[in-house]
């Protein structure tokens, strides 16, 4: 899909009664409410569209991608909740969050995977001379990520890369760790943090940096240096990625799981049957970054 293609999706006519966001000047996204989430209405592609039209405009933001587990975690955290519902696109990465788009009408939505969204927008920006900025991991996986991304596309301009340390940054440290990304002058900074980590980082930082987009896409960084095995697409499109996952890495995640699958599928429950609400809330926490308005049309 082109931008102008992208462009024309977005600005459609929307349905009566659906909601929508004002997320810049140019049109507005549809979105659906998941427990009190605005969770984009987007595909892989026009997500990517989107992202590189937002870069020709000169327009700021971030850019969370976001599964079942971040929607749980969100339910008792009100800061990053607001970070969300601030977000230029919160695109919806685990399949049920496809599937509530759906079921809201949004019948052109579908997953965008972390991993594919880092290939893809790096696919259609090696034309448009986009430059990339990569935060997050160590070193090593840095240096890996680096060459095999090159090797994947050769005209892809990645201007610097930052290894944080694993100690919470101070306020000296976050000013030279801005004026280093500043410098290289990036138009898109992929953020490899754990979440939330890169949810607060990327709405802390957004008023200090000059790129045009922030994207946390957490593990991809580790999936595409070639660390992490990811699910067969098979599995990945099934909605039990979350089963692969967990027998890859049990100690690590069965507390995760044991916690997210049944209070996401009771929480939903609650929201569908309408015995239970979700509004979504103006609060802004935090960075001064534009919130999303929500209107009807």
């Amino acid at each position: 899909m082109t931008v102008s293609v992208a462009k024309a999706w977005v600005m459609r006519k929307q349905p009566a009664g659906s909601q929508t966001s004002v997320l810049h000047p140019g049109g507005a996204l549809e979105w659906t409410n998941v427990l009190g989430v605005r969770v984009s209405a987007v595909n892989l592609e026009s997500a990517t569209g989107l992202i590189q039209n937002a870069i020709e405009d000169g327009r700021k933001g971030y850019v969370c991608v976001r599964d079942a587990h971040g929607i749980v975690r969100c339910q008792d955290d009100a800061e990053l909740r607001s970070i969300h519902n601030r977000a230029f696109l919160v695109t919806p990465d685990g399949m049920p969050l496809v599937w509530a788009l759906k079921r809201a009408g949004h019948l052109e939505s579908d997953r965008v995977y972390g991993p594919d969204l880092m290939l893809s927008v790096f696919d259609a920006g090696r034309s448009k001379g986009v430059r990339h900025f990569l935060y997050g991991a160590t070193t090593g996986t840095l240096e890996q990520l680096q060459a095999r991304l090159l090797a994947r596309f050769p005209e892809a301009q990645i201007v610097g890369s930052y290894a944080p340390p694993f100690h919470q940054l101070s306020l000296q440290e976050e000013t030279d760790v801005a004026d280093r990304i500043n410098r290289s002058a990036a138009d898109i900074i992929w953020v490899g943090l754990s979440s939330p980590k890169q949810e607060l980082w990327m709405a802390r930082m957004r008023d200090r940096l000059d790129a045009s987009m922030l994207i946390g896409v957490g593990a991809a960084f580790d999936f595409h240096a070639g660390l992490k095995r990811q699910a067969p697409r098979i599995i990945q499109r099934s909605g039990f990625e979350w089963v692969f996952r967990l027998l890859c890495e049990p100690r690590r995640l069965w507390r995760r799981y044991a916690l997210v699958v049944p209070t996401f599928i009771s929480l939903t429950a609650f929201q569908r049957l309408g015995l239970r609400k979700f509004p979504i809330e103006d609060e802004v926490f935090g960075s001064s970054a534009p919130k999303a308005v929500a209107v009807k049309v």
